[in-house]
């Protein structure tokens, strides 16, 4: 079992939009950094943990936590002509984008960036690197454990 920090933004995808989804699961989809996807479909599995992480917005942080619930599949939004994630490159047979889909366990209080820097045994925990923009990012089991015992259990 692997464990993840995946980002998104609110105005796309927000932790109360996921709850309020029926199945409660969401196709993680448009991302567009080859590093990204090669996380997503070489080494995410099903079960797998994951943070769900909001970026770009006025508090950052870490929002809910939830597993991956499918394989990697190609992202269908590479190939629909009138989506911002369009790639003229990508056909059906050769597929650049993948996804996975994650379900949610459960929203937690809003841990943010600020908080996560504030705790030495997070320091090297990828997404607090400076310069890392990744919008997926593997975690240590101990980051996972950490945050999962001493975030968001207050």
């Amino acid at each position: 079992m692997r464990y993840w920090l995946m980002k998104s933004e609110p105005s796309d995808c927000s932790i109360d939009d996921l709850a309020a989804l029926p199945d409660q699961s969401v196709a993680w989809y448009g991302v567009r950094n080859y590093q990204a996807r090669n996380f997503m479909r070489d080494q995410m599995n099903v079960g797998d943990g994951v943070l769900f992480y909001h970026s770009n917005c006025k508090e950052p942080g870490i929002a809910g936590i939830a597993r991956v619930s499918t394989t990697a599949y190609p992202d269908e939004t590479q190939f629909e002509f009138t989506s911002k994630y369009f790639d003229p490159k990508a056909t059906r047979e050769q597929p650049r984008w993948y996804n996975v889909e994650v379900q949610l366990k459960q929203k937690t209080r809003l841990i943010s960036l600020q908080e996560l820097r504030a705790h030495p045994e997070l320091e090297n925990m990828r997404t607090l690197q400076r310069g890392n923009r990744l919008s997926i990012t593997p975690l240590d089991p101990v980051e996972w454990q950490f945050i999962l015992d001493k975030l968001v259990k207050e």
